[in-house]
């Protein structure tokens, strides 16, 4: 699985967060992140460079992501091109998002907040658990993890892609 947006290591270990409760703005988590980011990455699906935006919909009740990763030849892989779309919506008191790709992967998150970011830790069922974490730097720089834990380990996360990106918006 490809999960875009980049990479540089974040360092520390994140530990599983409990959902936060519900604030007068449910966005406040992740309203650092709206703007338009670029930057370059690196991890198990190889070197990539890409961009992203979160940019607020429908009167401000929707936070959406729309993101883009290019991976250059490498290694016997050939070039390959990536692109993702994550709705991140109140419901329930709780930040929830929908992420779905060109790999046909749709993955439903409840969104935390820790300090200096957010957490994005996929809903539990069958298959694989993923988690994301955005962690701020400063107004422009944000790092990015993405974490796959193996079906039947659902806590055993291990990172799979590391990245930071730079505000440009």
């Amino acid at each position: 699985m490809r999960q875009p947006f980049l990479a540089l290591a974040v360092v520390g270990s994140l530990g599983a967060h409990a959902p936060t409760p519900a604030s007068a703005d449910p966005f406040a988590a992740v309203r650092f992140l709206v703007g338009e980011w670029t930057g370059e990455g690196d991890g198990k699906p190889g070197q990539s460079s890409g961009e992203a935006s979160f940019r607020f919909e429908l009167q401000g009740q929707v936070l959406v992501r729309r993101s883009h990763a290019d991976y250059p030849a490498a290694n016997g892989r050939p070039a390959s091109h990536h692109e993702d779309l994550t709705t991140l919506f109140a419901e329930g008191g709780q930040l929830k998002a929908l992420y779905l790709d060109n790999e046909n992967h749709v993955i439903r998150y409840l969104v935390s907040e820790v300090p200096g970011g957010a957490v994005f830790t996929s809903e539990p069922g069958p298959g694989p658990r993923f988690r994301l974490t955005y962690l701020r730097k400063s107004e422009a720089l944000v790092t990015i993890r993405f974490e796959i834990a193996p079906t039947g380990i659902p806590e055993a996360f291990s990172t799979y892609m590391e990245a930071i990106t730079r505000k440009v918006k």
